[in-house]
């Protein structure tokens, strides 16, 4: 269970791939181990059920007791606020010290899942970007571009995060690049082991880029290390120039911002400006670069970030490889050495 929100009960689903047979893990998680290539699974992620119940007007409440610490504060003018707690999120019926502890072993296996990415893509001098925004921010279009504008430059791979369908995955293959879809049923974000089942059925070439397509969220995908070198928030300037503060920990979190859709920008109120300096007031090192996959504004600096960042893991590829190498000669020479000893 994600304690920010609860999801993680819908059946995850990776396209392509057979059915096996199923194993659940002491963390809670469930994946197949199948007789065909490939690895369908689902997650399951544990945890407390919270009982919902909604009300002909459209409100929705659980049916739960109490625990001590889940009182929301109020600081007046109509606010509450149940974010203050040590688990900085609220789930009725479940103790603040229960919630951490659930975010403690949920995080720390999506972690050691998430190191296993980051070495094999060093291993193979993949450039793997996290691509999160809200729905609707334009990253699959921005996508479809810069797959377009980086032929020749560098080999592109696209993993597709989604609730449902292959939409997506789709618009990503009809530029030629090859594309896996996530289905995450009811949960709200990829996590590390989705994304590595993926990795294998994808396969991307050594030296390459695999561009993660994250499902359209801008709270919980923030916490989910994925193994990926970076972080890059799509905000779209018809979202209000406020959401950096809004959304504070998907912000800090990344390392690049693109602000998208500025051909839009002659028909909205929206304030540039004011949109950076609270980006930058929540994360004073974010990279931000303004771009329309319409006009192809920012897109040199996008483009350029991109293979610089492909350059660099294709150079730590070789320096990796190099003292490989050099440690494998030296462990010889010293086994030589001792096999001569009389």
């Amino acid at each position: 269970m994600c304690t920010t929100c609860g999801c993680g009960k819908g059946e995850v689903k990776i396209e392509g791939q057979e059915h096996g047979d199923w194993h659940r893990h002491e963390d809670g998680t469930v994946h197949s181990h199948p007789h065909a290539q490939g690895a369908e699974h689902t997650h399951d992620h544990g945890g407390e059920q919270l009982h919902i119940h909604r009300h002909a007007d459209g409100t929705v409440h659980s049916h739960s007791h109490a625990h001590a610490g889940e009182r929301a504060h109020d600081h007046g003018h109509d606010q509450l606020h149940y974010g203050l707690g040590p688990a900085g999120a609220h789930a009725p019926g479940m103790s603040q010290e229960r919630m951490v502890r659930i975010e403690q072993d949920i995080l720390g296996k999506n972690n050691e899942y998430a190191h296993l990415n980051r070495q094999a893509f060093a291993e193979r001098g993949i450039f793997a970007v996290n691509l999160v925004s809200s729905p609707g921010s334009g990253k699959t279009t921005l996508l479809c571009r810069t797959i377009q504008a980086l032929k020749g430059r560098v080999s592109v791979s696209v993993i597709e995060g989604d609730q449902q369908t292959a939409h997506d995955a789709d618009r990503i293959r009809a530029t030629g690049a090859p594309a896996v879809q996530i289905n995450t049923g009811k949960g709200c974000h990829l996590d590390a082991h989705m994304v590595g089942h993926a990795v294998e059925r994808l396969a991307p070439p050594d030296d390459s880029v695999l561009m993660i397509e994250n499902v359209g969220n801008l709270v919980c995908p923030s916490s989910f290390d994925l193994g990926e070198a970076h972080k890059v928030v799509i905000l779209a300037v018809t979202e209000g120039e406020d959401k950096p503060l809004k959304y504070p920990d998907m912000f800090a979190a990344a390392d690049v911002m693109l602000l998208n859709k500025t051909d839009l920008l002659p028909y909205l109120g929206f304030n540039v400006p004011l949109c950076i300096e609270y980006a930058r007031r929540i994360n004073p090192g974010i990279r931000v670069i303004l771009t329309s996959a319409i006009t192809g504004e920012g897109f040199g600096e996008w483009l350029d970030w991109i293979t610089a960042g492909a350059k660099a893991a294709g150079a730590r590829k070789s320096q990796t490889v190099e003292a490989l190498k050099r440690r494998i000669t030296e462990l010889e020479s010293r086994l030589a050495a001792l096999s001569g000893r009389p």
